[in-house]
């Protein structure tokens, strides 16, 4: 039809501008263009022929696999969290590095960890006991002092990132590089990487769906070696 003729030009004109928009940008643009016909009245369908085949063409030549981000191994975290001071902002930030490594955590389920009502001194005595409050908030700029407000998980990011190098991890590469190569989620691939169980343990611990999610956080391909063979003897 006339319309998805349209669309095939404008799509293919789309990667040929200054600069080419990417593939995810493109397919916003679609959808914002396919919701706005539809607020006329219009339809259009994505899976037409004309679409379908130049968008497809698109993505096989534009797209590119997600950038990996380096995985922090146990002797990392361990070299990074001795950078810290011993202050409470720095005691703070190891409580940080160190849930977050062990419980595979997103820097974004970092910074949402409450201590709630059921919380006792057995628990955890490390702790303030509270109503709900956020267990990881800022301080002073001594370091010294607790404020109320609760941690943006971009300090999750900038702590990885400067504990990274101040404890000279690949320091074989630039700096620029090795700020680059290390983020949030280093510590979830660092722990899926050094795991020695099986990989369904992984991925549970992890909350992935899939087996095959888990295996894109691995770093290391020889790390789970508890399998049924081996648990047989052989």
């Amino acid at each position: 039809c006339p319309i998805s003729l349209l669309y095939r030009t404008y799509l293919a004109a789309l990667t040929n501008g200054s600069p080419a928009l990417s593939v995810s940008a493109i397919d916003r643009r679609l959808s914002g263009l396919t919701w706005n016909y539809a607020q006329r009245g219009i339809a259009l369908d994505r899976s037409d022929r004309h679409i379908a085949s130049v968008f497809a063409g698109i993505k096989r030549r534009h797209v590119c696999p997600p950038a990996q981000k380096a995985a922090i191994l146990p002797e990392d975290i361990l070299a990074m969290i001795a950078t810290l001071p011993f202050d409470l902002r720095g005691l703070r930030d190891r409580a940080i590095l160190l849930i977050g490594y062990a419980g595979g955590l997103r820097r974004s389920e970092i910074v949402s960890l409450d201590v709630v009502k059921d919380d006792t001194p057995g628990n955890g005595d490390w702790i303030d006991i509270q109503d709900g409050g956020a267990v990881f908030v800022r301080t002073s700029c001594d370091g010294e002092r607790a404020l109320e407000a609760r941690l943006s998980d971009k300090h999750v990011v900038s702590l990885i990132k400067q504990t990274v190098l101040a404890a000279g991890i690949q320091a074989e590469l630039p700096e620029k590089e090795r700020f680059a190569l290390f983020s949030g989620h280093s510590l979830r691939a660092g722990l899926a990487s050094s795991a020695e169980v099986d990989e369904c343990y992984v991925q549970k611990h992890l909350g992935h769906t899939s087996a095959e999610m888990t295996r894109r956080y691995r770093r290391r391909r020889d790390r789970f070696r508890v399998n049924l063979t081996r648990a047989a003897g052989l």
